[in-house]
């Protein structure tokens, strides 16, 4: 019984911890991608393309029209890739983080 509530008080501990100082690893709650990264495995079954790829266009979308706003980007997914808005939307906030360095 001493062992469950060891290992219980340790999660409580991390799980009161800062997340952004957090290692997955360190995670006991999950170890899946959260946020946008969540809809990477499914983006890359459903349109036969790796999300690197993905964002590659992205960016040279963005090159070629640096006002694009993410509304832009997103819309420019689903028309002319046919992709869903959940996972344009996801594709589209990844890369943007990324590339602000968030």
């Amino acid at each position: 019984m001493g062992g469950t509530d060891e290992f219980r008080a340790a999660v409580r501990s991390l799980l009161r911890r800062d997340p952004r100082t957090r290692s997955p690893q360190e995670d006991p709650v999950t170890e899946r991608p959260r946020g946008p990264a969540s809809y990477f495995p499914s983006i890359e079954a459903k349109y036969g393309r790796p999300v690197l790829e993905w964002q590659r266009l992205l960016r040279e979308r963005r090159a070629a029209d640096p006002g694009a706003r993410h509304s832009d980007l997103v819309g420019w997914l689903k028309s002319e890739h046919a992709m869903g808005h959940g996972h344009a939307n996801a594709l589209v906030a990844a890369t943007l983080a990324e590339d602000a360095g968030a």
